[in-house]
């Protein structure tokens, strides 16, 4: 898909137009209605407590309790719904579903029209909706919120714990709510994504991104080749024929397995100054860890003028192949060599990825009784390649890879 929208600032809420702007008071607040402690102490807002999923298996939730049908259909009324509500009462600063295709600032500033609904796990294990629900500062509420400078349908930000403005660095807790909500989903097109700074991370305040988009991503069809499985069953390979080296992580006993296995790379990497993106896919099955060097590039002037002129930003979405392109000139000329060679400077070289894999799978491995490989041993296992999309009415552009999503 191809999407047009206007270079502008970043912005992630309306109330950013005019920050000095005289407007009514309301209930003694500040007048922006907003998640400050200004606004707090009487608001409230929709809450969905879910179930915590001990596993995923095939789409679906494998509980510890009885399955039985939850009160909102989750991503169809809950996230989709009120997202097209939002887009109906004019919160957006465009109109996405309009658009042509072809193939200092913390979030508490954020006006409460703008939060979806809170996002917490359920007290007794049921799954439960209350549509308006008073916001309980003492326990940090987790939040869904429109992105009003969206690029997809549907696009949201998951904001763990937004009171405590956490920084955008990733820790077990919330990335364990990321997939929390990548199951509750329960749609393979509906993908969470987070950037790192360094990794075109815009805003310092811990969240993830997340829409629907009904289309294979290219990453998502590459191959694979397994590196290693773990003690507590999950699966580690490394990506195969794509521009991007990168790591896939799935399976587990647990989701709990999965998400702190991959929580600790991550929080690796932060601890060595390593830009990384991680896509969520699957239903929260697949989680894509791709570290990258593309700014660093950059400030070494080391990327070509041509790609520079682009002025596109590879995040979690551009390297998954979703590209947003800001100029018309690259729109029309947009090809699968033009995004494979974008692509391709934003990848590790093949020896700086060895050595930070390296410090991954130490960092792994000093998290878990041990794992049934050491790095070295990983790296010369034989190839074993997977390509775990089933075929589908969607053709392939890049000659023996993946076709690119383009948009303007």
């Amino acid at each position: 898909m191809m999407l047009r929208i206007k270079r502008v600032p970043t912005v992630v809420s309306n109330h950013q137009k005019d920050e000095t702007e005289e407007t009514a008071r309301r209930s003694g607040g500040c007048g922006n209605n907003c998640l400050r402690s200004c606004c707090i102490p009487r608001a409230k807002l929709p809450l969905y407590a879910f179930r915590k999923p001990n596993k995923i298996d095939g789409g679906k939730d494998v509980l510890a309790i009885e399955d039985n049908e939850p009160p909102v259909a989750f991503l169809e009324s809950f996230i989709l719904g009120e997202w097209e509500d939002r887009m109906q009462r004019g919160l957006f600063r465009y109109d996405v579903t309009a658009c042509e295709t072809k193939n200092k600032f913390n979030f508490t500033k954020v006006g409460q029209e703008e939060v979806l609904f809170q996002f917490e796990a359920s007290e007794d294990g049921e799954v439960q909706f209350y549509p308006s629900a008073p916001i309980d500062v003492e326990n940090v509420p987790s939040v869904v919120a429109i992105n009003v400078s969206t690029i997809e349908y549907g696009h949201v930000l998951l904001i763990p714990r937004i009171l405590e403005c956490l920084p955008q660095r990733i820790d077990r807790e919330s990335f364990l709510l990321a997939l929390y909500m990548a199951v509750e989903a329960g749609n393979p097109y509906f993908r969470l994504g987070y950037n790192s700074f360094g990794a075109f991370a815009t805003i310092n305040h811990l969240h993830f991104q997340a829409y629907y988009l009904d289309v294979p991503f290219p990453i998502e069809k590459a191959p694979t080749k397994k590196l290693t499985t773990l003690k507590d069953e999950v699966i580690i390979s490394e990506l195969l024929n794509y521009p991007v080296r990168g790591l896939v992580f799935e399976g587990g006993y647990t989701l709990q397995d999965l998400s702190y296995t991959v929580s600790d790379a991550c929080i690796c990497l932060q601890e060595n100054n390593i830009p990384y993106n991680v896509l969520i896919s699957d239903c929260g099955k697949r989680i894509f860890l791709l570290p990258q060097c593309y700014a660093e590039k950059q400030a070494l002037g080391e990327v070509s003028p041509e790609l520079l002129e682009t002025q596109v930003n590879p995040a979690v979405w551009e390297i998954s192949g979703h590209m947003v392109l800001k100029m018309r000139k690259n729109y029309d000329e947009a090809s699968d060599e033009n995004a494979w060679r974008l692509l391709a400077e934003v990848s590790l070289s093949d020896e700086r990825f060895r050595e930070v894999n390296e410090l991954i799978f130490e960092a792994i491995a000093n998290g878990e009784d041990s794992i049934e490989n050491t790095a070295n041993s990983m790296l010369k296992e034989p190839v074993e390649e997977k390509n775990t999309v089933t075929k589908s009415s969607h053709h392939t552009m890049v000659a023996g890879n993946q076709e690119c999503v383009v948009q303007q």
